[in-house]
């Protein structure tokens, strides 16, 4: 009688013991691995965890905006794997029907996307600042700030005239919470990417620096849209340069004049008294006047020989110019150009 109640006794804490086993590993599999976030969503969730931020911000955030349906799971997983003392800034996509494991794996490990930074057509450091802080973290305000930084500057080798020069026009991949310092380090290294042995020695052929190259091709782009004529334009300037003989570059009035609006340069902007004023001053100014794109570059780097010392916009307002190598010639052009000014109105 007494085995009998002792197999009873035994079959009932077997049984409870399955039981309790069972509902165990149903419920950490519930809690562990079965989906929790963005449920009858289709499309993944961006999620920014700001710089300094704690583990209360993200769960509130996340519970906030519907991207986990269950807060209590998720915050015991997180617990359990010690992300709550781990939290790394960043920006994280959040597919839809994630478990809380896979969530909290992948932002324990920082495991966040790259954003894309686009910048061209760039002919101030503010421009610079909007454009290149559009999608990351750090603000206009503070990459701008970093960017007058003339001690700060001076440690990468340019000056407040010359360092638009490092930020080579391009799109590139960037971590969104890249701080000011570390978009400056990457763009040198994009920059010492660009400057391979070969452009240097053509740079050097030239009788330019590298900064030298950056501030022609900055006037050869104000020139032209037409890249397939940017070469040729860049053989005037540099023959110009070579006799000695001043740049007379319009562009570069309206850098000293501060109005990209001007049409057509008069008396008042040609009397600007500016070290930007190349019809005033010889050789190049002393830094860029916009941001000068690869193309650019590449064109005063391969910059075509001729004996052109003058050109003008042609009067069909193609976007093209008309060269000559005698002022004669140049002046024949102007007129005519001069003439398709007034015929339409512009002043």
């Amino acid at each position: 009688m007494q085995i009998e109640k002792r197999k009873k006794l035994l079959l009932v804490l077997l049984i409870s013991g399955s039981v309790l086993a069972i509902s165990m590993t149903f419920y950490f599999y519930q809690v562990f691995l079965s989906p929790n976030t963005l449920q009858d969503k289709q499309e993944p969730y961006l999620l920014k965890i700001p710089t300094g931020s704690v583990y209360t911000q993200v769960a509130d955030q996340l519970y906030n905006e519907k991207v986990i349906n269950e807060a209590l799971s998720f915050s015991f997983v997180a617990k359990l794997l010690g992300y709550q003392e781990a939290v790394k800034p960043g920006l994280y996509q959040v597919e839809p029907d994630m478990s809380n494991l896979d969530l909290v794996r992948m932002l324990r490990a920082g495991n966040q996307i790259p954003v894309q930074v686009t910048f061209n057509t760039i002919r101030t450091k503010e421009e610079l600042a909007e454009k290149i802080t559009a999608n990351l973290e750090v603000s206009e305000e503070q990459f701008l700030e970093l960017l007058q930084d003339s001690v700060y500057i001076r440690s990468f080798d340019f000056e407040e005239e010359t360092v638009l020069s490092l930020f080579i026009p391009n799109t590139y991949e960037f971590w969104w919470n890249t701080s000011a310092e570390g978009v400056f380090e990457r763009m040198q290294e994009e920059y010492q990417k660009f400057w391979t042995e070969e452009r240097k020695q053509k740079a050097a052929a030239l009788g330019l620096s590298q900064k030298e190259v950056s501030t022609l091709a900055s006037i050869v782009q104000a020139e032209s849209q037409k890249s397939d004529e940017r070469a040729r334009i860049a053989g005037v300037y540099l023959n110009r340069l070579r006799i000695g003989m001043a740049l007379q570059a319009d562009p570069t009035l309206v850098f000293a004049a501060g109005d990209f609006s001007i049409k057509r340069l008069t008396a008042k902007q040609m009397a600007i008294d500016s070290p930007y004023n190349t019809y005033k001053y010889t050789g190049l100014p002393p830094g860029p006047i916009n941001l000068p794109d690869i193309n650019s570059l590449d064109a005063v780097l391969n910059a075509e020989s001729h004996n052109y010392l003058y050109f003008c916009a042609k009067e069909d307002f193609s976007g093209y110019h008309s060269f000559a190598v005698s002022y004669s010639e140049h002046l024949n052009n102007a007129r005519r150009y001069q003439r398709a000014l007034n015929a339409a109105n512009i002043y």
